[in-house]
């Protein structure tokens, strides 16, 4: 049985000499391709990058753009390589769409992203520094990957969003800045027109407040003991809380100042005896 492995040994061996010295030649070849295309596949990629960057091309586009590039270049250097050593790749590519469609049936939902990821890339419906809404979660974008897209909100606080949810939903995005719409009640007796001219007052002066939108005010609706004053303007995202926080400070301290009411809810109670 030894003597066996052993002879099972040495024809492998002969086999394997046989084999380089015949196609040494054709194997340092190949080699020698393959280097080069990897080479050449990482130039062409770098400067394709730099090139979109340069034209202000999305950094996410540009990245995806110079990797695809690199792959394809890469791709090709090894066909060429394989077939410099008598290797056909028929085979290879006949197995490898077989395991992709085995693939693609069991990762269909990590495919699903990926196919989202590609689409938001490719369409750009929103961008890095764009505020977004989708499923009541609210962030700026941090980064766009091909499986998720990162947000960050006011507590930095990363929400990692998986981009099958952004594709194909309802998505609002705002860019920089975010509504806040409030409202505040002050008595019937009080004066409407002047309440509203010292809350837009306040507004106009208040950092963070985007003065490029109006904001909206005025009378939303007609309570049991107060007339509510509906106020609509837009923030910034990253200090929504904060500013929304002071600008509310502020009506009620200038209202309170100007002697304008604000009441607290009141019921009339009576009661019937015999």
């Amino acid at each position: 049985m030894f003597v066996e492995d052993i002879e099972k040994l040495e024809k492998i061996y002969d086999l394997a000499i046989e084999y380089l010295v015949t196609y040494s030649f054709q194997l340092l070849a190949a080699f020698v391709i393959f280097i080069i295309f990897l080479l050449l596949a990482n130039k062409v990629g770098k400067i394709l990058n730099q090139t979109l960057v340069k034209r202000h091309v999305d950094v996410t586009l540009s990245q995806f753009l110079a990797n695809l590039l690199k792959f394809l270049v890469l791709a090709a250097g090894t066909v060429v390589a394989l077939g410099k050593i008598g290797i056909s790749i028929t085979p290879f590519v006949a197995a490898i769409g077989a395991a992709s469609l085995g693939a693609g049936l069991a990762l269909q939902g990590m495919l699903s992203n990926y196919g989202a990821g590609l689409a938001i890339i490719l369409t750009r419906p929103f961008t890095i520094g764009n505020t977004i809404t989708v499923r009541d979660i609210t962030g700026v974008v941090k980064e766009v990957k091909l499986a998720s897209t990162v947000l960050v909100n006011e507590e930095e606080e990363d929400i990692i969003i998986p981009n099958k949810f952004l594709i194909g939903d309802v998505l609002h995005n705002s860019y920089q800045n975010k509504l806040v719409d409030s409202s505040i009640g002050i008595s019937y007796d009080s004066d409407v027109k002047l309440t509203i001219q010292l809350i837009s007052d306040i507004l106009q002066e208040f950092d963070g407040v985007d003065s490029r939108r109006p904001a909206q005010i005025g009378i939303d609706s007609f309570a049991d003991s107060a007339i509510n004053i509906g106020v609509r303007y837009w923030a910034t995202t990253q200090s929504y809380y904060d500013i929304k926080y002071q600008v509310n400070l502020a009506i009620f301290e200038t209202l309170k100042h100007q002697g304008i009411k604000i009441p607290f809810p009141q019921r009339e109670v009576r009661i019937l005896s015999d």
